[in-house]
């Protein structure tokens, strides 16, 4: 069975991260599914939202440390076009997708499993929801344009709080923080996404494109996760990064 589920009806396709026995880790091919999947509802009229969700327990606990790792020496080579590295692929992806996207999210999101979160439209949590964002304390710094993004959500004092203390944030405090729109029990999250998902499909899809566009700058934003980016590789060979990569590849 595929790590990434792909399911289109009445309007809305879902996408849903199907790793539960690794809290949906994510690897280079379900980026790349992601990629696919978001490229496919753009081109596909019948497609007016997305909805982004998970299997099992958690909602994405980041990036799959052992998938990772196989690609150090590319993220680690200057000369490498890293813009067609799967995960860059994806960001790209999802900064420029011009069609509502709806998160459900519920457990654990870590790393990527948030930021990813920031490029979403309308974001429904189970109130199990814990939020964390690592970046820091494995020597790295935060992606997806995230340090644009977060403290335009919730402020610098309160972003760099949350980067930099190592702070797990929960349901309640996210939906307090503006992070999320409405806080569920995790046995209805899946009809509350699919509830908010039905309401945007009655709308005009052109004014629902038009006033997203005008809410962003994704070209902007785009320039940001590069830089991001090439910061964050020349990060990988940090002495706290290469120890936190030991301390998990020797367990």
């Amino acid at each position: 069975m595929s790590d990434i589920l792909s399911h289109h009806d009445n309007g809305v396709l879902k996408l849903t991260l199907n790793r539960p026995h690794k809290k949906n880790a994510l690897t280079k091919a379900m980026y790349s599914a992601l990629t696919e999947g978001l490229a496919r509802a753009s081109a596909d009229e019948t497609v007016r939202v997305v909805v982004i969700g998970a299997g099992g327990n958690d909602f994405c606990a980041g990036n799959d440390i052992l998938d990772f790792a196989q690609d150090l020496p590319v993220y680690q080579d200057e000369t490498a076009d890293h813009d067609n590295l799967p995960v860059f692929r994806f960001l790209k992806a999802l900064t420029f997708f011009d069609k509502p996207l709806i998160a459900a999210v519920k457990g654990q999101a870590v790393g990527v499993g948030v930021t990813l979160l920031l490029h979403c439209d309308l974001v429904v949590a189970a109130e199990d929801v814990r939020l964390s964002l690592p970046f820091l304390k494995l020597g790295l710094v935060p992606e997806a344009g995230s340090t644009v993004l977060l403290p335009e959500r919730i402020g610098h004092v309160r972003a760099f709080a949350w980067m930099a203390l190592g702070e797990v944030i929960g349901a309640e405090d996210a939906h307090k923080l503006g992070l999320v729109n409405s806080i569920v029990s995790r046995d209805t999250l899946g009809e509350a996404a699919q509830a908010m998902a039905q309401k945007l499909v009655k709308l005009s899809p052109s004014s629902l494109r038009h006033t997203k566009a005008f809410m962003r700058n994704p070209e902007k934003l785009w320039q940001v996760i590069r830089a991001e980016g090439a910061v964050f590789r020349r990060q990988l060979t940090s002495p706290e990064a290469q120890a936190a990569f030991m301390a998990f590849l020797s367990k």
